[in-house]
Formats: C-alpha cells, sequence, structure tokens
C-alpha cells in the first residue's frame, strides 16, 4: 500500500503568484465586448429583434465570464493587490448584480469546508437520508422538484436578481424594528450605540452592509437610467434574459463540481480538507472556448487545493500535478444531467446518493427485516 498523498506533495507555491498585466488584459477583454455587446443589440433591435439571440448569447458567456473573474477576486488571487481584488471585485459584481464581499465570504466558507456535509451541505442545501426519510410524501415530492436542472432557471434569475435587493430590505427592516426596541428600553440610547449591538442575518460586518448597499445603489441605478436610455421593455427583457441564463450556467458548473458519483461527502469527524479538495472535487472537461469563458474554473481541484491560484495559471498547475490526481472524476458535460440525481447526502457510507437508489435500499432493508418471521410461519 502506496504512502498517502500530501498537499507538500503538489507543486502550488510557483503558480500562486498574480499577474497584475495579465490581470487587467483578462478585464480588458471581457467587460469591454460585454458593453460593445449592449450597444450592438441596440443597434440590432432597431432593425430586427430576430437578430437579437445569437448577441445575446455572446452577452450570457461575457456575463458568464466576468463572473468568474470576480470571483477570483474574491479570493484575492486575480491582480496581487488586495484592494485593486476588492474595486475590480465590485465593479464586476455590479455586471451581474450581485455583491461580491458577502457573496465571497459564503463562498470562502465553502472552501473551508468542501466534502465535510455536515457543516456544508452543497448549492441546494441537501438533506442527509435519515432527515428525508423523515419527510412526508408531499414534502419529498417537493424536496425533489425543487431540485430538479429546470429550476435552476427561476432560481438562477432569484439568485441574482432579486435575492440582494431582498437581503438589503429585509436587513434594514431587521435594524428598524431593533432601534425600535432599544428606545423603548432606554430613550436616552445613541443611535450609534444601538447600532453597534445590532446583529443582522443579512450582513456579517459594516463591511458587507456597505458593499449590500452600494451594490444595490449602482444597480438599480443603472436599471432606472438604461431602462430610459433604451426603453425598458428592451433593457429589461434582454437584461432578464442575460442575467438568467448566465445565472443557469454558472449555477450548473458549480452544481456538478461537487455534486457527482463517488463524490466524498463525510461527517465532520472523517473530514479531510485533502480529500475533499481532490475527491470531493471534479475535474471539468470542458471545449476550449467554455474553458476561456468560464476561466479554467473546471480545474475545481487545484482551485481547491489552493485558492490563491489565480485562473490563469491552473491549467499549467493541473498538468504539473496530473500524476497526483489519477483519483479525481472527469466529467464533461454530457456528464451534468446524470449528475444532478444525486441529491441525498448518505452519512453512513459518506456518500450522495440519488433519491431512487434510497428508496430501493430501504425497501430491500424491510424486505430482509421481514423474511425471518415469514419464514418461521413457514415452518410451522
Amino acid at each position: 500500500m502506496g504512502t498517502p498523498i500530501q498537499k507538500s506533495d503538489f507543486v502550488l507555491t510557483p503558480y500562486m503568484k498574480s499577474d497584475d498585466l495579465q490581470a487587467t488584459y483578462q478585464i480588458l477583454n471581457t467587460v469591454v465586448p460585454y458593453v460593445c455587446l449592449w450597444l450592438l443589440a441596440v443597434k440590432v433591435a432597431a432593425i430586427s429583434i430576430w437578430l437579437l439571440p445569437p448577441i445575446i448569447v455572446l452577452m450570457t458567456l461575457f456575463s458568464l465570464r466576468c463572473f468568474s473573474l470576480m470571483h477570483d477576486c474574491g479570493h484575492y488571487s486575480l491582480f496581487s493587490s488586495k484592494r485593486v481584488n476588492r474595486s475590480i471585485g465590485f465593479l464586476l459584481g455590479i455586471i451581474n448584480a450581485i455583491p461580491q464581499y458577502p457573496w465571497s465570504r459564503d463562498h470562502a466558507y465553502h472552501h473551508k469546508t468542501n466534502g465535510n456535509w455536515e457543516r456544508y451541505r452543497g448549492v441546494a442545501d441537501f438533506l442527509s437520508t435519515e432527515e428525508f426519510s423523515q419527510l412526508n410524501d408531499k414534502d419529498r415530492r417537493t424536496y425533489a422538484f425543487i431540485r430538479q436542472p429546470i429550476m435552476a432557471i427561476p432560481g438562477g434569475f432569484f439568485y441574482l436578481a432579486i435575492a440582494p435587493r431582498l437581503a438589503l430590505i429585509l436587513g434594514i427592516y431587521d435594524l428598524l424594528r431593533h432601534i425600535v426596541t432599544c428606545w423603548q428600553q432606554d430613550r436616552k440610547m445613541s443611535l450609534a450605540a444601538i447600532i453597534s449591538t445590532h446583529k443582522s442575518k443579512h450582513w456579517q460586518s459594516t463591511t458587507e452592509f456597505w458593499d449590500l448597499l452600494l451594490n444595490n445603489v449602482c444597480v438599480i441605478s443603472i436599471w432606472i437610467g438604461l431602462s430610459y436610455l433604451w426603453g425598458a421593455s428592451f433593457f429589461l427583457s434582454v437584461y432578464s434574459i442575460v442575467l438568467t441564463c448566465s445565472a443557469v450556467v454558472f449555477i450548473c458548473v458549480f452544481f456538478v463540481q461537487h455534486i457527482f458519483e463517488d463524490s466524498t461527502a463525510h461527517k465532520t469527524a472523517s473530514w479531510d480538507y485533502l480529500q475533499g479538495a481532490i475527491e470531493g472535487s471534479s475535474y471539468l472537461d470542458l471545449p476550449p472556448i467554455l474553458k476561456w469563458f468560464t476561466a479554467s474554473i473546471g480545474y475545481h481541484n487545484i482551485h481547491h487545493l489552493s485558492e490563491r491560484i489565480p485562473n490563469y495559471h491552473l491549467e499549467a498547475c493541473h498538468q504539473q500535478n496530473s500524476h497526483l490526481l489519477t483519483n479525481v472524476k472527469t466529467l464533461r458535460i454530457g456528464d451534468m444531467l446524470d449528475c444532478a440525481k444525486f441529491i441525498l447526502w448518505d452519512a453512513d457510507s459518506n456518500s450522495l446518493v440519488s433519491i431512487e437508489s434510497f428508496l430501493q435500499s430501504t425497501r430491500l432493508n424491510s424486505a430482509v427485516e421481514l423474511s425471518p418471521p415469514a419464514i418461521a410461519m413457514t415452518i410451522k
């Protein structure tokens, strides 16, 4: 039996250096075409709306790439400066209508717990087989329906267009209620003191609040301004399609990078960070053009081994360490739908299973338990 692989066995450090020139080039070759495509769409729509679909496809792909580069900024890997990563990440967040800083904090938690299914339940808050077995038939059907691939369409739109706005509204409402409650208890309490004691479930720090607020101000201002400039029906319809489609793509990509047959899914006690990175993440082998638009995020095992490796070094790092990645699950676009069925966590086997296989095993176990009494009655 060979020696277990250690993180120190991987050659990672040389690839962790950010290249500001290359990062700047990536921002320019992504944001500039995206803006130009919007201007082109306005011109084309004046001629015929039937010329819009190919432009919308390209806009969706560039929106996806904007999100992928924002993801790198959240890991402080795209540029060498933390401040530049924050600034550029904020601007990229505006393009996709999502507050970059709170999103990056949630995403960092995913990195810290990947493969530990007691602490992180995947992209759609999956249930364990034990929890699922306690549901009634109606709740089981609802659970399965909500996690169907088709639900990524409304889910993607809600995730980008509605959720950040809703989080700000609900958070401010909670804050106002807290202010009123504090003043009812002590009218002399200062507003600053009241705010300092408020803990919101919608943001975890003052920095997150300001990022959420400024993102909403910028995004809604752009919505209003471009609706006035280009017409609300044109802008909002095209924008909604682009935003929804790009969200669907990156939700599906993120899903299959962690949800697949034989993906490691351990309890906290048996969880190992390295195993979570190698066996709890897939290598998504995409065509070159999609690899570019997703900023090489398909090399997900390397990304989880070190999130400080910028996207433009991931492929080289993967090739350098390919001999250590023999246990990595390789997936392609055609495998995506098959992965969608693994939506239950089996804590006993440390694996992900489908509802169908779980119910089948449950029926078999029930049959085995009933067999001895049946045999005894036959003998009598």
